[in-house]
Protein backbone atom coordinates (compact mmCIF):
# COMPACT_ATOMS: atom_id res chain seq x y z
CA UNK A 1 0.00 0.00 0.00
CA UNK A 2 1.35 3.47 -1.04
CA UNK A 3 2.16 5.51 1.91
CA UNK A 4 -0.09 8.47 1.12
CA UNK A 5 -3.20 6.05 1.49
CA UNK A 6 -2.06 4.89 4.30
CA UNK A 7 -1.96 8.31 5.93
CA UNK A 8 -5.20 9.02 4.25
CA UNK A 9 -6.97 5.68 5.78
CA UNK A 10 -5.53 6.96 9.21
CA UNK A 11 -6.76 10.34 8.99
CA UNK A 12 -10.21 9.15 8.14
CA UNK A 13 -10.45 6.42 10.36
CA UNK A 14 -9.74 9.09 13.38
CA UNK A 15 -12.54 11.39 11.65
CA UNK A 16 -15.08 8.82 11.03
CA UNK A 17 -14.35 6.90 14.41
CA UNK A 18 -12.78 9.16 16.85
CA UNK A 19 -11.81 7.78 20.27
CA UNK A 20 -11.46 10.86 22.19
CA UNK A 21 -14.61 12.67 20.89
CA UNK A 22 -16.37 12.96 24.15
CA UNK A 23 -17.35 14.48 27.24
CA UNK A 24 -14.81 13.89 30.58
CA UNK A 25 -15.77 13.92 33.57
CA UNK A 26 -15.05 16.87 36.17
CA UNK A 27 -11.73 17.74 33.82
CA UNK A 28 -9.22 19.76 35.34
CA UNK A 29 -8.69 22.13 32.32
CA UNK A 30 -11.00 23.20 29.76
CA UNK A 31 -10.21 25.35 26.71
CA UNK A 32 -12.07 25.96 23.53
CA UNK A 33 -9.72 26.41 20.40
CA UNK A 34 -11.60 27.89 17.36
CA UNK A 35 -10.01 28.59 13.32
CA UNK A 36 -12.17 30.98 12.22
CA UNK A 37 -10.73 30.68 8.77
CA UNK A 38 -12.76 27.74 8.10
CA UNK A 39 -15.10 27.17 11.17
CA UNK A 40 -13.09 24.50 13.28
CA UNK A 41 -14.68 25.23 16.69
CA UNK A 42 -13.22 22.65 19.62
CA UNK A 43 -13.26 22.11 23.14
CA UNK A 44 -10.52 20.44 24.65
CA UNK A 45 -10.44 18.92 28.36
CA UNK A 46 -8.02 17.12 30.25
CA UNK A 47 -7.97 15.54 33.47
CA UNK A 48 -4.11 16.42 34.98
CA UNK A 49 -3.17 14.58 38.24
CA UNK A 50 0.48 15.36 39.65
CA UNK A 51 1.53 16.87 36.23
CA UNK A 52 0.47 13.49 34.40
CA UNK A 53 -2.30 14.23 31.77
CA UNK A 54 -4.57 10.96 32.95
CA UNK A 55 -7.62 11.09 30.29
CA UNK A 56 -8.65 13.73 27.54
CA UNK A 57 -11.52 14.22 25.45
CA UNK A 58 -12.97 17.03 22.73
CA UNK A 59 -16.28 17.99 21.51
CA UNK A 60 -16.89 20.37 18.39
CA UNK A 61 -17.20 20.59 15.20
CA UNK A 62 -14.54 20.97 11.51
CA UNK A 63 -13.18 19.66 8.60
CA UNK A 64 -11.63 15.90 8.72
CA UNK A 65 -8.29 17.19 9.38
CA UNK A 66 -8.80 19.05 12.13
CA UNK A 67 -10.64 16.31 13.98
CA UNK A 68 -8.56 13.22 13.26
CA UNK A 69 -5.53 15.65 14.32
CA UNK A 70 -6.96 16.36 18.13
CA UNK A 71 -8.44 13.03 18.10
CA UNK A 72 -4.86 11.75 17.59
CA UNK A 73 -3.23 14.40 19.76
CA UNK A 74 -5.74 13.46 22.76
CA UNK A 75 -4.31 9.64 22.31
CA UNK A 76 -0.55 10.84 22.30
CA UNK A 77 -0.69 13.10 24.95
CA UNK A 78 -3.09 10.67 27.43
CA UNK A 79 -0.19 9.10 30.02
CA UNK A 80 2.58 11.85 29.73
CA UNK A 81 3.74 14.26 31.53
CA UNK A 82 2.39 18.38 30.53
CA UNK A 83 6.13 19.11 29.64
CA UNK A 84 6.27 15.95 27.38
CA UNK A 85 2.89 16.46 25.84
CA UNK A 86 3.87 20.38 24.52
CA UNK A 87 7.30 19.08 23.74
CA UNK A 88 4.83 16.91 21.34
CA UNK A 89 2.69 19.95 20.47
CA UNK A 90 6.06 21.64 19.42
CA UNK A 91 7.08 18.89 17.37
CA UNK A 92 3.83 18.41 15.73
CA UNK A 93 3.43 22.16 14.99
CA UNK A 94 7.08 22.40 13.64
CA UNK A 95 6.63 19.69 11.11
CA UNK A 96 3.32 21.10 9.90
CA UNK A 97 5.04 24.44 9.28
CA UNK A 98 7.95 22.45 7.45
CA UNK A 99 10.35 23.04 10.11
CA UNK A 100 11.02 20.04 11.82
CA UNK A 101 12.43 17.50 9.47
CA UNK A 102 14.28 14.80 11.33
CA UNK A 103 12.93 11.66 11.59
CA UNK A 104 13.24 10.53 15.12
CA UNK A 105 11.50 13.62 16.01
CA UNK A 106 8.42 13.18 13.65
CA UNK A 107 7.96 9.22 14.48
CA UNK A 108 8.14 10.53 18.16
CA UNK A 109 4.48 11.62 17.13
CA UNK A 110 3.46 8.15 16.06
CA UNK A 111 0.01 8.19 14.05
CA UNK A 112 0.09 12.14 14.22
CA UNK A 113 3.09 11.55 11.50
CA UNK A 114 0.14 11.13 9.09
CA UNK A 115 -0.58 14.55 8.84
CA UNK A 116 3.28 15.26 7.89
CA UNK A 117 1.74 16.08 3.96
CA UNK A 118 -0.33 18.90 5.52
CA UNK A 119 3.03 21.09 5.37
CA UNK A 120 2.36 21.49 1.82
CA UNK A 121 -1.21 22.78 1.95
CA UNK A 122 -0.71 26.28 3.72
CA UNK A 123 -4.69 26.48 3.82
CA UNK A 124 -4.68 23.13 6.18
CA UNK A 125 -2.15 23.93 8.15
CA UNK A 126 -4.30 26.11 10.54
CA UNK A 127 -6.62 23.40 10.83
CA UNK A 128 -4.06 20.62 11.72
CA UNK A 129 -2.51 22.32 14.64
CA UNK A 130 -5.70 23.46 16.26
CA UNK A 131 -5.89 20.79 18.86
CA UNK A 132 -2.46 20.96 19.35
CA UNK A 133 -2.14 24.27 19.78
CA UNK A 134 -5.45 24.79 22.45
CA UNK A 135 -3.59 21.91 24.13
CA UNK A 136 0.07 23.88 24.46
CA UNK A 137 -2.31 26.99 25.12
CA UNK A 138 -3.94 25.11 28.40
CA UNK A 139 -1.28 23.72 29.97
CA UNK A 140 1.03 26.62 29.83
CA UNK A 141 -2.33 28.91 31.43
CA UNK A 142 -4.02 26.55 33.16
CA UNK A 143 -5.34 30.17 34.48
CA UNK A 144 -7.19 30.33 31.35
CA UNK A 145 -9.01 26.66 30.94
CA UNK A 146 -10.09 25.98 34.49
CA UNK A 147 -12.30 22.69 34.56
Amino acid sequence: MELKQLYREIVNEHNLHPVHKKVIENPDLVLRGVNPSCGDDITLSLKVKDGVIEDGGYEGSGCAISQASVDMMVDQIIGKKTDEAIKLAEIFMGMIKGEVTDEESIESLDEAAALQDVAHMPARVKCAVLGWRTMKEMIENPEKAKG
